[in-house]
């Protein structure tokens, strides 16, 4: 799998602050529960490249958004996901 593959996979994503200092990245989905923890300089730098992905797809535009680049019909609503 790479970064342009699909999956159906779902999964919840919850980050946030442990006890002892670090930042933990928790990812749950079926049959899978990925705890993953970093110091706070390293969270940052992941932080800054998820800003810096977020740009670049901006600029490439999202399929199905209007006035993205993407080929959305007009008119048309796009919703976003319930969580």
């Amino acid at each position: 799998m790479s970064i342009n593959s699909e999956s159906d996979i779902a999964a919840n994503l919850q980050i946030g602050p442990t006890d002892r200092g670090m930042v933990r990245i928790y990812v749950e989905a079926e049959g899978v529960d990925l705890p993953l923890d970093f110091d706070p300089d390293e969270a940052e730098e992941i932080a800054e490249e998820l800003l810096a992905a977020a740009e670049a797809a901006r600029g490439m535009g999202a399929p199905g958004k209007p006035g993205k680049g993407g080929g959305g019909k007009p008119g048309k609503e796009v919703r976003k996901p319930r969580r």
